[in-house]
C-alpha cells in the first residue's frame, strides 16, 4: 500500500484522559491532536481512595473517543478523511470490565448504570489484595507453574484477582456477567461492530501479562485451576479463547455505526489493541535490552529481547514476559512502579491543603480573582519544588523515603506495602521532603534495573517517555546519577498514541512489520542525561540505606499481618 498518501490514527486511553492523534504514515508527522478529560472521573465518581477503589464508567471512554477523533478530523479538514487508513488503540491495564455475551459492559445496561462493580476496574484499583494473595497460595498446589511467566507473583492490579473480588462482592454482577474483557480488547471489538464475545480478538499483551495466558499452557490455565480456587469462577476460563493476537494484526474494519459516529470510512482498519506502556515503548522506538520507561502517574518499564536469547530464562518478580506483547517475534518484559507521578502529586496536594481550602471558600463567595490566584499558585508548586530541591546538597544524613505510596509493583508485587519518609527533623522543609520522595522513585527504578541484571538480562541504557521524563530535568538527572546509566528522552510527547498509530500502519499493510513503522515514523530523541560521577559515592550509600529501610518496613508489614 502506498504510504505517502496515507494517514493513521492513534488513540491513547490514559488514567485521566484520552488523547488522539492523526499521523502521516510516511513521515510520522503529527497532523492533529486532541485531548479529552473524563468528566465522571474528574468528579471522583465511583471511586473511594480510602479503600483503593478506582472505577471508570465506559461512557467516559465513549464520549472521549468520539470527541477526540472528530476534533482531530476537524483540524485536518474533512476532505482528508479519505486518506485515513487505520486506527490503533492502547489503554491502561489491567483494567477489565464485566460484560454480557454481546460484549456490552454491564454498566451500560439497565439496572447497573450506577454500580461501580459493573464498570471498568482501573489498573490502580487495589481492592483485590486478598484475592491476589489467594491466587499466589493456590498456584502452589499445581504441578504446572501457572505463574512462571508473570514473575512468580500474581498482583491485585491484574485481571483474575479483580474478577474474583467483584464476583464475591456483587452477586448481581456475577449472575449478569458472561465474561470479563480488558479495556484494550473491548475498544477494537466495539469499533468493529462486535456482538459476540466468542468472536473477540483478544490481544496477547493483555492476556499474557495479566490473565495467565501462555502458548506453553496451550492458552489459559484450565477451568479446574479457577474453580478449585473459588467455584464462583466456574466456566470463566472456558469462555476465553485459546488463541490471542499481536497488535500488528487487524481486529477488523469500522462498523457502519462507528464510521458514522467518527466521520470515517467503513474501510478503515482497526488494529488489535494493547496496553499503553507496550505501545508507548514502540512509539518511543524501543531497542533490545534498553529499558523503556513510560513515566506518568505510575511507571511501566518495558524491555524486549530476541526470543532465542530468552530460552530457559524466567525473570522473577516482574509483571510478565510474553512473546510478541511489545514487538512481534521478541519477548516483551514488563516491570514498573505503582506510584511515580502520583507520589509527586500527592505531596503537592499535601502542602497545598490550605490553598485548596481557601480556594473552595473563594468559589463559595464568588471571589474570582482570589480563586484564579490560588489556582496559579497551585500549578506552580511542583515546578518550584523541583527548582529548590535541585539546589539542596546530597548527603548521607538527608531525609530518605520509600516509594511504595501505592504499594509495590516490581520487583516482587506487594500492594499492601506503604510508603515511608524517614530521618525527618525540625529543619525538614517541603523541598527537603520532596527531594526524598523524588529520590525514592529513582531508587525504585534502580531496583528494577538490578532485578533484570541479576536474572541474567542485560540493561544497556534507559529510554525515558511520558510527561515526567520531558518535564522534570531534575528528576531525570537524579535517575541517571542513581542508576549510573544514560537516559535518552524521546522527542514525542505522545509516544503511546504514536505507538498505536505505528501498529495501525502495520495492521493495514503500509509497513510489513512494526520495526519498519518505528524507523519511518519515529521522531528520535532530543535529550540525553548522563550520570554525574561526582554523586556516585553518596548515592551508593543512600541506595543501600533505601534497601535496608525498605526491608525493615516489609518485615514489619509481614509481622503485623
Amino acid at each position: 500500500m502506498m504510504k505517502d498518501n496515507a494517514f493513521v490514527i492513534g488513540v491513547d486511553f490514559g488514567t485521566d484522559s484520552v488523547r488522539t492523534i492523526i499521523v502521516n504514515a510516511a513521515s510520522g508527522e503529527e497532523m492533529a491532536a486532541s485531548l479529552f478529560y473524563y468528566p465522571r472521573w474528574k468528579r471522583g465518581q465511583y471511586c473511594n481512595p480510602s479503600i483503593n477503589q478506582f472505577r471508570q464508567h465506559p461512557k467516559d471512554y465513549l464520549e472521549g473517543l468520539e470527541y477526540t477523533v472528530r476534533d482531530c478530523i476537524s483540524k485536518v479538514g474533512p476532505d482528508t478523511t479519505a486518506r485515513i487508513r487505520a486506527i490503533g488503540v492502547d489503554t491502561t491495564g489491567s483494567s477489565p470490565v464485566a460484560v454480557d455475551k454481546s460484549g456490552t459492559p454491564l454498566s451500560l445496561l439497565p439496572g447497573f448504570a450506577e454500580n461501580p462493580n459493573a464498570m471498568f476496574v482501573l489498573w490502580k484499583d487495589h481492592t483485590s489484595v486478598k484475592e491476589a494473595a489467594e491466587i499466589n497460595r493456590h498456584a502452589k498446589n499445581f504441578t504446572t507453574d501457572y505463574l512462571q511467566f508473570v514473575g512468580g507473583i500474581y498482583s491485585s492490579e491484574w485481571f483474575w484477582s479483580k474478577c474474583l473480588h467483584v464476583f464475591r462482592e456483587d452477586d448481581a454482577v456475577r449472575k449478569a456477567c458472561y465474561t470479563w474483557v480488558e479495556h484494550c480488547d473491548w475498544i477494537p471489538f466495539l469499533l468493529t461492530g462486535g456482538t459476540d464475545t466468542q468472536q473477540m480478538k483478544r490481544g496477547v499483551c493483555s492476556a499474557g501479562h495479566k490473565a495467565l495466558w501462555s502458548e506453553t499452557f496451550g492458552g489459559f490455565p484450565p477451568d479446574e485451576f479457577f474453580t478449585s480456587l473459588d467455584p464462583l469462577l466456574q466456566s470463566q476460563a472456558g469462555r476465553l479463547p485459546v488463541h490471542t493476537f499481536t497488535s500488528d494484526q487487524p481486529a477488523g474494519t469500522l462498523s457502519g455505526y462507528w464510521a458514522n459516529q467518527l466521520g470515517l470510512s467503513e474501510n478503515v482498519v482497526v488494529a488489535v489493541g494493547a496496553f499503553d506502556a507496550h505501545m508507548g515503548a514502540v512509539g518511543g522506538q524501543i531497542e533490545p535490552y534498553y529499558l523503556s520507561k513510560v513515566m506518568g502517574t505510575s511507571t511501566c518499564d518495558m524491555l524486549v529481547a530476541p526470543a532465542a536469547d530468552m530460552q530457559g530464562k524466567l525473570v522473577k518478580g516482574i509483571c510478565g514476559q510474553v512473546n510478541g506483547s511489545v514487538i512481534p517475534g521478541m519477548i516483551g518484559m514488563e516491570a514498573g512502579q505503582s506510584a511515580f507521578g502520583d507520589a509527586y502529586a500527592w505531596f503537592k496536594n499535601l502542602v497545598a491543603w490550605p490553598l485548596l481550602l481557601t480556594s473552595a471558600k473563594a468559589k463559595e463567595t464568588n471571589n474570582r480573582d482570589l480563586a484564579a490566584l490560588i489556582e496559579e499558585t497551585h500549578l506552580g508548586i511542583l515546578p518550584e519544588l523541583n527548582r529548590q530541591a535541585a539546589q539542596l546538597p546530597v548527603t548521607e544524613e538527608s531525609e530518605i523515603a520509600i516509594d511504595w505510596f501505592n504499594g509495590r509493583r516490581t520487583p516482587d508485587a506487594n500492594q499492601e506495602l506503604k510508603g515511608t519518609i524517614s530521618q525527618l527533623n525540625l529543619a525538614s522543609g517541603a523541598p527537603e521532603i520532596f527531594r526524598a520522595v523524588a529520590e525514592s522513585t529513582c531508587f525504585g527504578a534502580r531496583a528494577i534495573v538490578e532485578r533484570f541484571i541479576s536474572q541474567g538480562i542485560p540493561v544497556k541504557g534507559l529510554i525515558g517517555l511520558g510527561g515526567v521524563a520531558r518535564k522534570s530535568p531534575y528528576i531525570m538527572q537524579m535517575m541517571a546519577d542513581i542508576i549510573r546509566m544514560p537516559i535518552r528522552i524521546h522527542r514525542s510527547e505522545q509516544t503511546c498514541a504514536l505507538g498505536a498509530a505505528m501498529f495501525a500502519a502495520t495492521a493495514v499493510g503500509i509497513y510489513p512489520q512494526v520495526e519498519d513503522a518505528m524507523k519511518a515514523m519515529g521522531p528520535g530523541f532530543d535529550t540525553t542525561y548522563t550520570p554525574d560521577q561526582s554523586r556516585a559515592s553518596v548515592y551508593e550509600k543512600r541506595y543501600t540505606a533505601y534497601l535496608k529501610l525498605g526491608n525493615s518496613i516489609e518485615n514489619l508489614s509481614i509481622q503485623s499481618a
